[in-house]
């Protein structure tokens, strides 16, 4: 079984920690700093081999360096950013492979929010690490792509199984379901999503990670039922 630990960072990031005990393997996901990373690593005793970059901005790949000196652990990311990734060792794109022990992902192509953006899907495990693509009830902006790009991405997050785990990257959940409320105010599910949700952060507490089937109910951008659509509801977030 894979352990995975949650590590806030800066004002609303994740960074995921994913450990394997039958190999002692650690991976690191997109860590956007490192001391938090390290400090969670040693409190369990895990040593760091590994990082999995799914695109080139700074908040996901700010702790590599760090880490990397600490650690001598290998970063693997996306083939497409390599140019703007300095400390990557290894670049890899779509249909590639990557392991943790005996517990492999694939690298799925999910261009728009960057240009060379990708997640890792462990189809045996039932979980995807998706970066900055999806969020929970939320997509992320087109910086470097299109909105056909983005519904391409949608569409095959929606094939995917309803268990599957989502790890995002970022806490936006109450933001973005707050929009998704706008486009669809007479979605039961997400209105009953939503008071869970709002409940957690008067706690404090993290609203990720999330399902394909809690996304399937509730992200207005994954409900989508076209290009126009997506681009026209991403554009009422961007202006939100």
């Amino acid at each position: 079984m894979l352990e995975i630990v949650r590590v806030p960072v800066l004002s609303d990031n994740y960074v995921w920690l994913m450990h394997d005990a039958t190999s002692g393997e650690t991976v690191v996901i997109d860590p956007a700093v490192a001391d938090p990373v390290l400090e969670a690593a040693h409190a369990r005793g895990w040593v760091i081999n590994q990082i999995w970059n799914t695109h080139w901005h700074p908040d996901h790949v700010g702790g590599n360096a760090e880490i990397k000196a600490q650690t001598g652990c290998t970063i693997t990311g996306p083939a497409a950013e390599a140019a703007r990734i300095s400390t990557l060792d290894r670049g890899v794109g779509e249909g590639d492979t990557v392991r943790i022990g005996d517990h492999s992902a694939q690298v799925l192509a999910v261009p728009a929010h960057t240009a060379g953006h990708i997640a890792y899907h462990l189809a045996d495990d039932r979980l995807i690490f998706v970066g900055d693509t999806m969020f929970a009830m939320g997509c992320g902006r087109l910086f470097e792509g299109t909105a056909a790009q983005m519904f391409a991405n949608m569409q095959r997050f929606a094939t995917l199984p309803d268990d599957t785990i989502v790890y995002c990257a970022h806490e936006y959940t109450q933001s973005n379901g707050r929009f998704a409320l706008s486009v669809e105010p007479d979605n039961q599910a997400i209105r009953d999503r939503m008071a869970v949700v709002d409940a957690a952060r008067a706690r404090g507490e993290a609203t990720v990670p999330t399902t394909i089937g809690a996304e399937r109910a509730t992200n207005p951008f994954l409900r989508a039922d076209s290009v126009e659509e997506l681009g026209r509801r991403r554009a009422a977030k961007d202006a939100a």
